[in-house]
């Protein structure tokens, strides 16, 4: 594609020819070959300007920068004033609009977002619907998966992505919008079609600053929807339980708003009501439009009823039936990550992994576990390094007021040192006057001791990583997963137990 088409309409700088051939982008030099246009983006660890000489030696033909760059052995240059902005209309106009061939579903909050994403592609999976999914675990359609290190991809991954699957048949797209995405500009000029909004409790202050940025941030999705191309009608789905779900409802938006509950919010248009949860799933009612229906889920918690309403409202108005709504929520077993049991080769007690990584998702998983009335909660949880500093106390007061014991032990603690996160979660611990917890920085040595710990009727859950099979240290990822911790030692004390008892089997014959 000639770059003076894909740049017709656009305030940019050109230096050097405009009639180039495009024939690819990439923001990584790495991956940049003969005739692709190279985005030089700035960033916290890296600037992209860096690598232009590298880009250029690989066969660069077109760099876009913020700034002029000068070098001789550039043929074009384009400066733009906001380089995030543009390379979404940019890859918009190269990848020929993939959006406008979609039906987009958004989903942003602080928590619910991957449950309530594996909820709906459930849906749609039962409907005989392909559809794709850009989320915090993975990229997926069709049996494809593509990993992923952000929840929401740069905008030029999300439009490649968005062109495969349009070239692959795919309908619809169900997409978690981070609001790092939103504020950096990654979704911009995407038409969505229903978006929503799950909740907002404290997590990247250390970006946002503080809470009513961070709904700021969250907000940009609803405030742009319905102005692109796209002409069919737009919904806003809100949980109006939440404060920030309620002051959004206020916000003007140009769609039709439709708010869940389940507190029974007589101003909800969705309202779940008769809510049993038990250790195998949830049962409730949900009222809406004049009517009722009975949904369940294998999914336990308060929390996963939020999920599923947000989920049924969504498949509502995506004209999906109620049969085939209720019935992709009800064969939707284990998500990766979420309370993920682990098998524990029948030794009386209960080990699960869960992603909780803020103070309100932890305190939700561990209401959930309370109300099991397990004989002992013993939690594993750290704090993730180079984050929001704010939540750790919060964290670690809930932990300790909410467990019998508890293992303080590092995250992905990254450049930070593993022992000041630690003292942070401390902090919050020692207000509570609890003693109930014990550090072990190392990480597998903590999961070690909390299954060693546990006996009959209890459960051990192991917090902040769930479906991440790796651990940050300094700059460094190296290969570490929760669920294959805790079956090692699980298998150990197993084989342990077994010994005991053949011994003393032993001696009573003899």
């Amino acid at each position: 594609m000639k770059l003076k088409n894909l740049l017709r309409n656009e305030n940019v700088i050109i230096i050097g020819d405009d009639d180039t051939e495009i024939l690819e982008i990439s923001y990584d030099s790495r991956k940049i070959y003969k005739n692709y246009a190279f985005f030089a983006l700035p960033g916290y660890n890296s600037d992209g300007k860096n690598y232009i000489n590298e880009a250029i030696s690989r066969g660069a033909s077109v760099i876009i920068t913020e700034a002029k760059y000068d070098n001789n052995n550039i043929t074009t240059q384009v400066i733009v004033k906001d380089i995030f902005h543009f390379m979404s209309i940019f890859c918009a106009k190269f990848y020929n609009y993939p959006d406008r061939e979609l039906n987009i579903i958004g989903i942003t909050g602080t928590n619910g977002k991957t449950t309530t994403t594996y909820m709906l592609e459930s849906i749609f999976i039962n409907s005989n619907i392909d559809c794709g999914v850009i989320g915090t675990i993975n990229y997926r359609y069709k049996n494809k998966i593509i990993n992923g290190d952000n929840t929401t991809p740069q905008s030029l991954d999300i439009y490649r992505i968005m062109k495969e699957m349009v070239d692959n048949g795919i309908k619809y797209l169900i997409m978690e919008v981070s609001s790092h995405a939103l504020s950096l500009g990654r979704v911009y000029g995407i038409d969505f079609d229903i978006v929503v909004f799950t909740n907002l409790t404290q997590d990247h202050l250390d970006f946002h600053k503080n809470k009513d940025n961070y709904f700021e941030a969250k907000s940009i999705l609803f405030k742009r929807l319905g102005i692109y191309t796209k002409r069919n009608k737009k919904y806003a789905v809100i949980n109006i339980d939440d404060p920030y779900g309620k002051k959004l409802s206020k916000t003007k938006i140009n769609a039709e708003i439709v708010l869940y509950s389940v507190l029974e919010k007589d101003i909800a248009d969705f309202k779940a009501k008769n809510i049993i949860t038990t250790n195998k799933g949830s049962i409730f009612d949900l009222f809406f439009y004049n009517e009722k229906v009975k949904i369940e889920i294998n999914h336990i918690g308060l929390h996963n009823v939020y999920n599923a309403v947000a989920a049924f409202v969504v498949a509502i108005h995506s004209e999906i039936s109620l049969e085939k709504i209720l019935k992709g929520l009800n064969n939707l077993m284990n998500i990766p990550g979420r309370l993920e049991k682990v098998d524990t080769n029948g030794m009386g007690f209960e080990v699960a992994i869960d992603y909780a990584h803020t103070n309100d998702a932890l305190k939700n998983v561990l209401q959930v576990l309370k109300n099991l009335k397990f004989k002992k909660i013993i939690t594993v949880f750290g704090c993730g390094g180079n984050r929001d500093r704010a939540k750790r106390p919060l964290m670690g007061q809930i932990a300790s007021k909410m467990s019998d014991f508890v293992f303080i032990t590092s995250d992905n603690p990254r450049t930070e040192d593993p022992y000041q996160i630690i003292l942070d979660i401390e902090t919050g611990i020692k207000k509570s006057n609890k003693e109930n917890y014990k550090v072990v920085v190392d990480r597998e040595s903590a999961i070690k001791e909390a299954v060693m710990m546990a006996s009959k009727n209890d459960i051990v859950l192991i917090a902040g990583k769930g479906h991440e099979t790796y651990q940050i240290i300094g700059t460094e990822k190296i290969n570490f997963n929760d669920i294959e911790v805790a079956k090692k030692y699980i298998d150990i004390k197993k084989k342990q137990k077994d010994t005991l008892k053949q011994i003393n089997q032993k001696e009573f014959t003899f």
